[in-house]
């Protein structure tokens, strides 16, 4: 099969699909507005989900562009979080200039070296050596003195952005905070599209597939999928120090492996590869979440609210396989049928 075809189908159904201006200003102009509009607990809910959408971006390029499943997802955004609050002085506001690409790199070198051991394993084997590297950051931060042990870490001051004694940003201001994640999620979402119409992307395409006839054909798979890694890890990390910042606190929950697990469950929901569909199911999942907990509707059982939860995600993966994103064509093929018989 020759190279273009093996990347059809990742132009027919990835982040070349994804390329509708319109839905995705309209989004980006509703999210914007939101703050001016919506209640203090809403905006921050929307903050919140914002910042797992960044996280289900990162994990789609593994995902829905590799086909790598990877359960230690949450390692990176872990790793990126700590580095965040133990890089911060308690005193003085740390410069987002520096902290923020300190961050970056500790998560990215981080990913290169677990990528690097996990990508020789394929399959089942990658998925439990990616959640048993997770484990270990766990275990580490969990333990050692330096990060809080199991009480964790805070974060005092939150960084700001200054030039010549001008502060530009302040990320300790609730509406620069929340402008600056969803710059942040455009970027991620953005640089993510241009991989996707890169060589990189083209050849992650071919790897997930058929990685035995890319090697065949001349292409040395494992440095495009250490590089896709890598990347991934990099860009967790983004919603690892957002997370950092808008919490003020990190624990080593965040590096658990549930967390890895919510994070996939939110592309399952929204639609494994395409990046609308990872944006998408973060904010399913979250909607899901908040709607179980609710007291109001649920009483005493919103106690309970793993339970509808799971409930309500397994119905969905049973009517909607192709996930949320996926549901107007599969109305449009339902209807077709009736049509016809018309």
């Amino acid at each position: 099969m020759h190279f273009a075809n093996l990347t059809r189908s990742f132009h027919d159904h990835g982040p070349a699909h994804d390329a509708r201006i319109w839905p995705l200003a309209v989004a980006v102009i509703a999210l914007a507005a939101f703050p001016h509009v919506g209640g203090r607990f809403y905006v921050d809910l929307v903050l919140t989900t914002m910042i797992l959408a960044i996280f289900a971006l990162s994990l789609e390029l593994l995902v829905g562009h590799v086909g790598l499943v990877s359960f230690g997802h949450a390692a990176f955004f872990g790793v990126a979080a700590y580095a965040t609050a133990l890089l911060s002085p308690d005193a003085a506001a740390p410069s987002l200039a520096w902290l923020l690409p300190a961050a970056l790199a500790i998560t990215a070198l981080v990913a290169l070296v677990i990528g690097a051991l996990s990508l020789r394993t394929r399959g089942i084997y990658f998925i439990m050596v990616t959640l048993a590297f997770a484990q270990m950051a766990y275990f580490v931060f969990h333990d050692m003195k330096f990060a809080g042990g199991s009480d964790g870490r805070y974060l005092y001051v939150k960084p700001v952005l200054a030039i010549g004694g001008i502060t530009l940003l302040d990320l300790g201001r609730p509406v620069t905070f929340y402008y600056f994640t969803l710059g942040c999620l455009c970027f991620v979402y953005a640089l993510l599209a241009i991989v996707g119409r890169s060589r990189l992307g083209h050849a992650l395409a071919g790897i997930k597939a058929n990685e035995q006839r890319m090697r065949a054909a001349g292409f040395s798979t494992y440095p495009y999928k250490l590089a896709a890694f890598t990347l991934a890890g990099t860009l967790a990390a983004i919603a690892g120090f957002l997370h950092a910042v808008k919490d003020g606190f990190v624990s080593p929950e965040i590096l658990a492996w549930h967390q890895s697990g919510a994070v996939l469950l939110m592309l399952i929901l929204g639609g494994i590869g395409t990046l609308r569909g990872a944006v998408l199911g973060a904010f399913v999942f979250v909607l899901l979440k908040e709607l179980f907990q609710s007291e109001a509707l649920f009483g005493v059982f919103a106690k309970h609210w793993q339970l509808p939860l799971g409930l309500a995600i397994i119905g969905c993966v049973a009517l909607m396989p192709h996930g949320v994103i996926g549901l107007p064509a599969q109305l449009r093929r339902m209807r077709a049928p009736v049509l016809h018989a018309g």
